[in-house]
């Protein structure tokens, strides 16, 4: 019974982004991008200049990786 209880309690206490049906990541930039959208210059300047995010992809052949291919988060780059 304390067991069925703790259940309940847990299903309660779910974040609401998860009872939304979104992921963490996908809450976390909506909350980010809001944020930027509202600071004043010269923060608002400084804050878009990080947004953008650069990464790495290495494809692996026969148990090593490949060249690496610079990619980025933000359309045509």
């Amino acid at each position: 019974m304390a067991s069925a209880a703790a259940g309940a309690v847990a299903g309660a206490a779910a974040p609401f982004w998860r009872a939304a049906g979104m992921t963490y990541i996908t809450y976390s930039n909506i909350c980010a991008s809001l944020l930027r959208s509202c600071l004043k210059e010269p923060y608002k300047a400084d804050a878009a200049s990080r947004e953008k995010v650069h990464f790495a992809i290495s494809k692996w052949a026969q148990g090593k990786p490949e060249k690496p291919v610079i990619r980025s988060d933000t359309p045509g780059e």
